[in-house]
């Protein structure tokens, strides 16, 4: 490895590669290093998602998810469209199935026109026109909804980076870091292989998109910060094959505005198949997801940060209900059975879970848009909410901009432009 290198970015998902791969375009002739634990990119939030590539429909206007989304949409878009990655626009439908979501389906359609989204209101005849198998009041229809496979294109975009010059080193994981007037220093040891001996890797300055362990990962540099990473997670069926075509869109239900979650959801799929999900249960391991699953360490940071217990009262129902469901298969079904009535408990097959890095602050405010904090050398993406894979280019660009403005490179660069 390099003595010294001009970057470092720690986090192998799609906002770490994406951050990495643009650094690199942006400043050719510097060294640039990505760090990730895991053997493969893509292994937590990247690899666990519904796969969609959203419009931008639930963001508050002038929130940078609102601002990053609507960008990501036509950058991811193009990407796919550069390196021949299958993309499918089967558009999105939201539908109420009560008066209380009507009236929260009319102000997400307001929403809609103020963040420049081309949507359409239906009522229950056209959303039965549409998806006969789909039952509701209303829906909002919002064509620009695409799936794509973000492992993928994170895979791509690391082969890209790679391309042009930069060094990828899996297995890596960071354990400690240090800061001085002239580096950053990270202590680093490969996971599992107990005869191993850290070694350090310097740098200039340090990209930290650390999904799971962003709090971690700032408490190593003794950054004084807010706020903790809460493991919510997310489970997921699949349908049986048989009903690969039960939808022709992607089909939500209307999300209560005060929480993070969207809800119980049919997703088309890339490969084909839907799949139903996610849930949002309280997890008690950031990285378990299996069945069953618990680590002591997390569980006790997470049991003596007070914005746990803040947010879990304030939750407390919905929290037990998502509990109660994530146990009780036919509570789940029902879920989606209020919009798609003809499903049955033998659909609902397996299916992998993912983990949501949700930050919160010490007075249970759960983070709704991203979160930075920074030192002289360095700059931590703390929180990156859905939808972070759909944002990944602009939230790469506006990292990139913030380090041009930080820790400028010693050597000659090239304008900023779209991938």
């Amino acid at each position: 490895m390099t003595s010294v290198y001009d970057y470092l970015v720690i986090g192998g998902g799609i906002v770490g590669v994406a951050t990495a791969c643009e650094l690199q375009r942006r400043f050719p002739e510097c060294k640039i290093l990505l760090v990730e634990k895991e053997t493969q990119l893509a292994r937590h939030q990247t690899g666990h998602n519904s796969g969609v590539i959203h419009a931008g429909v639930y963001y508050p206007p002038g929130s940078l998810k609102a601002r990053f989304c609507k960008a990501g949409v036509q950058r991811t878009l193009a990407f796919c469209r550069q390196h021949d990655i299958p993309v499918e626009n089967c558009g999105k439908l939201l539908v109420a199935t009560n008066e209380t979501e009507l009236s929260r389906m009319e102000a997400l359609f307001e929403r809609c026109g103020e963040n420049g989204i081309d949507a359409e209101l239906l009522d229950a005849a056209q959303l039965h026109q549409r998806e006969p198998n789909i039952t509701g009041l209303g829906a909002i229809f919002v064509p620009s909804t695409s799936i794509v496979d973000y492992r993928l294109v994170t895979e791509t975009m690391a082969q890209r980076f790679q391309a042009m010059g930069g060094q990828i080193a899996l297995h890596t994981e960071v354990i400690g870091i240090t800061e001085d007037d002239q580096v950053i220093e990270l202590t680093c040891r490969q996971p599992s292989v107990t005869s191993a001996e850290p070694f350090t890797v310097k740098g200039r300055f340090l990209v930290s998109c650390g999904g799971l362990m962003a709090d971690r990962l700032t408490r190593m540099l003794g950054l004084i910060t807010d706020f903790q990473i809460i493991p919510y997670r997310g489970e997921y069926y699949r349908l049986a094959a048989r009903h690969n075509q039960i939808v022709s869109h992607l089909i939500y239900p209307i999300p209560d505005p005060d929480l993070p979650f969207l809800g119980v959801h049919l997703t088309r799929m890339i490969d084909g198949s839907v799949t139903v999900g996610p849930n949002a249960v309280q997890g008690w391991k950031r990285e378990g997801y299996g069945r069953l699953n618990f680590s002591l360490r997390d569980s006790a940071e997470m049991l003596s940060f007070p914005g746990f217990w803040q947010v879990t009262g304030k939750h407390l129902k919905t929290g037990l209900q998502e509990f109660r469901d994530a146990w009780w298969k036919a509570g789940y079904l029902e879920r989606v059975r209020k919009y798609c009535p003809s499903l049955t408990l033998a659909d609902l097959e397996p299916y992998p879970a993912g983990i949501r890095a949700q930050a919160v602050l010490k007075d249970g405010t759960l983070v709704h848009d991203f979160l930075f904090a920074d030192s002289p050398r360095s700059l931590h993406v703390c929180n990156a909410p859905s939808p972070a894979a759909t944002s990944a280019m602009p939230i790469a660009d506006y990292i990139c901009d913030k380090v041009a403005e930080k820790m400028p490179p010693v050597v000659p660069v090239i304008d900023s432009a779209t991938n």
